[in-house]
């Protein structure tokens, strides 16, 4: 029982110091292609370069359809709180980035009913003050921009970098089948011929 209790003692500070923990945050592009009729996630990652920093967040998102020439404010999301303006997005916009947090780094939204007219550029904007606690409060703003060009496909289709993938796939795991077949046969050829010899010599 005592040894029971000495092995499980690691796993259980382990699992105290894991609930301590924070995710690291790494920028993605987010994804450019939707298939009309389903659901896609327009994605907005800004990291803050100091974990360390206390900072609150705004994130705006702005839509230029194929045949528009200006950028249309669609949507905001402020003291954990989110806001369509546009009409063309009503009941198909939904937050989808950091929760619980005035602290964003993640700002991405999710779209729904994805349709052809959704075509177009979508850009975030990431309003974020960071605060410096001195001998004096300061506040430093910072505007980070990423931009989405969206296409919208009638039908999901699969990259030239999948494709290749995948047969590379199929081919490695044939190749190491190969493989391990031959060296069977070798080994069973090898201890074979040593029961053989050794037959031979007790003979």
């Amino acid at each position: 029982m005592f040894a029971v209790q000495v092995l499980l003692m690691p796993l259980a500070l382990l699992a105290l110091q894991a609930s301590l923990c924070r995710g690291a945050c790494v920028e993605v592009d987010s994804d450019t292609e939707a298939v009309e009729n389903e659901g896609f996630k327009l994605g907005c990652i800004s990291c803050k370069k100091r974990g360390e920093v206390a900072a609150t967040a705004t994130v705006d998102w702005y839509f230029k359809a194929q045949d528009e020439t200006d950028y249309t404010h669609i949507y905001t999301y402020a003291d954990e709180s989110g806001e369509v303006f546009d009409d063309r997005f009503f009941g198909r916009l939904d937050w989808n980035g950091s929760k619980r947090t005035r602290d964003l780094q993640d700002g991405s939204i999710y779209l729904l009913n994805v349709t052809h007219n959704d075509t177009g550029t979508y850009r975030c904007f990431f309003s974020r003050n960071l605060i410096f606690n001195l001998r004096v409060e300061y506040e430093f703003q910072t505007i980070t921009t990423k931009t989405v060009v969206l296409n919208v496909v009638p039908r999901r289709t699969r990259g030239l970098a999948s494709i290749v993938a995948e047969v590379m796939m199929y081919v490695t795991i044939i190749g190491l089948q190969i493989w391990l077949v031959v060296e069977m046969i070798y080994c069973y050829r090898k201890i074979a011929a040593a029961g053989e010899e050794a037959l031979r010599e007790s003979a």
